[in-house]
């Protein structure tokens, strides 16, 4: 039986060779593109302005300059004006510093011995021996004996305080701070008072007025003045 087609014309016969050959020329190809390069266009007259050769030998002109010499500064002397005498100034004569040895020496007993400066008034948490309040005399430090002083002023104002009748039917109540000093007798005087109303402070006025007579407060063994203060609280219940 005889063949249909015939095997000269059989292109699979040549396949492999078409396919190398192919192949050959894609990678030529890319090759080729590759290595492809470009120039940009080149321009005359630019590059004759950037040749230094080519611009034209100008030489700058010299000028002359004349240089002004600063003028000089003329100083005038200063003008001396002769003043008229002032009044005629007494001057101080200088004394010696040097004792005299003719001065006589003055006797021991005829010098007098200036007393320590003792202030007259000191505050009751600062005196050394404070006023002692009748009663507290037999306390045996001086810190107990400013204790029992405290104490005992308490009493006093419990035992003499009356409430004002005008302060209640007014509703008034407050603090009334009292201040007052023990003289250097030992009497109580420079009793001064402040609260809310004068009626309350005339009590609590009243209180101090019958505090009894002191020992008064010493320091260095000399009386002095002690100012105290103690607050006296009016409270309607």
């Amino acid at each position: 039986m005889k063949a249909k087609k015939n095997p000269e014309l059989d292109l699979r016969k040549n396949s492999l060779l078409y396919f190398f050959v192919g192949m050959t020329v894609v990678l030529f190809v890319t090759l080729m593109a590759l290595e492809w390069k470009s120039y940009d266009k080149i321009i005359d007259y630019d590059i004759g302005q950037l040749d230094p050769n080519l611009l034209p030998d100008e030489e700058a002109p010299i000028t002359i300059q004349k240089m002004e010499l600063p003028k000089p500064k003329i100083i005038t002397p200063p003008k001396i004006e002769i003043a008229d005498d002032d009044e005629k100034i007494i001057e101080t004569v200088i004394e010696s510093n040097e004792p005299n040895p003719d001065t006589e020496i003055a006797e021991v007993d005829d010098i007098e011995v200036l007393k320590d400066d003792i202030v007259d008034e000191i505050p009751f948490i600062l005196i050394e021996n404070a006023p002692v309040f009748p009663g507290c005399e037999n306390e045996p430090t001086e810190k107990e004996k400013k204790a029992c002083f405290q104490e005992m002023m308490l009493k006093h104002i419990k035992r003499n305080f009356n409430y004002p009748e005008v302060a209640q039917e007014m509703g008034l109540q407050g603090r009334v701070t009292v201040v007052f000093t023990v003289q250097k007798d030992g009497s109580i005087g420079d009793v001064k008072l402040r609260g809310p109303h004068e009626s309350l402070e005339k009590e609590a006025g009243r209180i101090i007025s019958k505090l009894p007579k002191m020992t008064p407060g010493k320091q260095r063994g000399t009386a002095v003045k002690v100012p105290y203060a103690i607050p006296i609280t009016f409270k309607l219940n």
